[in-house]
């Protein structure tokens, strides 16, 4: 046993024992339950596979059940017979076999199972115990940082977080899994897809991108760039209403740029149908005009969508904000506004591609953590205005701001380009290129679209899923008529993407 580890040891079991004499509480534990996993593993050596599978030396609370594991691991990963004899001769010549009670503390271990057919059963109860014990480490040390008025509280939180994550997923090792399991698995995933026309992820409203990425799959980070003022903050916001107030999905909105009262005017811009001048006072609305507002708003009012403006906000707090809401609110998808606005680890600070570096890791691997899609905004490089020539002065990857993680972190990266804004193209105010440069699942090209600036609304010359929705919700049926987000999502198998590919998409840049 190396010093190093006694060193790790001390501390663990001083966190766990301070903690609770001061709450007047045993530390969780199991001794009986550790001497039947210990006695089964020198009696079958099928034990000793289902337990070195699973079991670690901190699994075992009482020190000298840690030695004796330890003496088996060691026999084991030199492939040599475990009994009662070969795990005493092990001991012996570790110096510990007086230490755990000799000889005759390992024979009752061995006497006392009757079979150790429960063996799966007794791992389960020593993970979860293991388990107890390192939240009331971590909570320890927590508490303990929490009281010093000097550290640094960012830092806190993402230890925080960290030492609870390893509390529970260190202890949970994933099995493994035979191939044809897996390709059963597959195919499965492939009938699904053949007998359904719906999507199998969250629509985005565009029926030619949901015709590529078939709708904003689990896991996913999706990185949107652009240009200051070419409508990034408008086609997320487009996209974030499709989910939340077409289609009744949960939906989270971090805007680190606009407060929450400029959000939702877009948003009734977009929903109402109003131009700005209506908006803000300087034409007055008609009656008709009031009905019209009032009725989106009633609609607004019902959507799940939650917005969050916390300036400056660092990515922990934005982990922390999102678990909690996918807890509460069980949201289904989140938006970031944007990455380049958001802070790190302040260590990192002097160093910006670092820290965006440090952001984009951790937004994927809070969007593969909790199973949602994250669509993340970007702002790109000055120098792109610059360039010119036979890529028309579209962004390209290396033209995200700060860092290069960015685009490898990410499963899509799609530029909103407007070409006439800079001058390159003939084309009338307002038309859109949707760039999709990165993805991982599929195809790439362009998307072609149209973005009414008053009223902060992009659409594609074909139909819309919104219009395709409402158009499928007001037809008669039998019974009581499916949501449209049951029609987009296959489960009632009504919305096609591909119907409506069109003309509007082009595979070559």
């Amino acid at each position: 046993m190396s010093r190093d580890y006694k060193s790790r040891r001390r501390t663990e079991v001083d966190a766990i024992a301070s903690a609770s004499a001061e709450i007047g509480n045993k530390p969780p534990q199991a001794p009986e339950i550790e001497e039947a996993v210990l006695g089964a593993m020198m009696i079958e050596d099928e034990c000793v596979y289902k337990a070195a599978e699973v079991l670690t030396e901190k699994s075992f609370y009482d020190p000298k059940h840690r030695l004796i594991y330890a003496a088996i691991l060691k026999l084991f990963r030199k492939r040599s017979p475990i009994d009662l004899m070969t795990v005493s001769e092990r001991l012996r010549e570790d110096g510990a076999l007086e230490e755990i009670g000799g000889a005759s503390a390992l024979a009752s271990m061995t006497s006392g199972i009757g079979s150790a057919a429960n063996i799966e059963y007794y791992i389960r109860i020593l993970q979860q115990k293991t388990i107890q014990r390192d939240l009331i480490a971590a909570g320890y040390e927590m508490l303990k940082k929490a009281f010093d008025e000097t550290y640094d509280v960012d830092k806190l939180i993402q230890e925080s977080q960290d030492g609870v994550y390893r509390a529970v997923q260190g202890n949970m090792r994933s099995a493994y899994v035979p191939f044809a399991e897996s390709l059963n698995k597959a195919l499965e995933r492939i009938q699904r897809s053949q007998e359904s026309t719906g999507l199998t992820g969250i629509p985005s409203g565009f029926p030619s991108l949901d015709a590529i990425t078939m709708g904003w799959q689990d896991g996913n980070l999706i990185v949107i760039g652009a240009r200051p003022g070419h409508g990034k903050t408008a086609i997320a916001l487009n996209m974030a209403r499709c989910a939340a107030f077409e289609h009744n999905i949960p939906t989270a909105f971090f805007s680190l740029e606009m407060t929450d009262v400029e959000l939702a005017d877009r948003l009734i811009a977009t929903e109402a149908g109003l131009p700005s001048n209506k908006r803000k006072g300087r034409v007055k609305m008609e009656e008709g005009e009031w009905g019209q507002l009032e009725s989106a708003l009633t609609r607004a009012a019902k959507a799940p969508l939650y917005i969050d403006e916390t300036p400056g906000l660092t990515i922990s707090e934005f982990t922390s904000k999102i678990k909690r809401m996918h807890l509460e609110q069980n949201i289904k998808i989140a938006f970031v506004d944007y990455i380049q606005l958001m802070h790190g680890n302040p260590a990192m600070a002097q160093y910006r591609a670092l820290e965006i570096g440090e952001i984009s890791r951790q937004l994927k691997e809070t969007a593969k953590e909790l199973k949602i899609p994250i669509i993340a905004l970007a702002q790109l490089n000055r120098n792109l205005t610059t360039r010119m020539g036979a890529v028309n002065g579209r962004p390209m990857l290396s033209d995200l701001k700060d860092s290069g993680s960015i685009e490898q972190d990410a499963d899509i990266v799609i530029f909103v380009n407007q070409p006439g804004k800079l001058g390159y193209t003939e084309q009338p105010d307002g038309f859109t290129e949707l760039i999709i440069s990165k993805n991982r699942a599929g195809e790439t090209g362009i998307i072609n679209l149209n973005f009414n600036g008053d009223l902060v609304k992009f659409t594609e010359s074909t139909e819309t899923l919104y219009d395709y929705a409402a158009k499928s919700e007001a037809a008669p049926s039998k019974g009581q008529a499916p949501s449209a987000w049951e029609q987009v999502s296959g489960r009632v198998g009504s919305y096609d993407p591909f119907s409506s590919f069109g003309n509007n998409y082009s595979p070559e840049f």
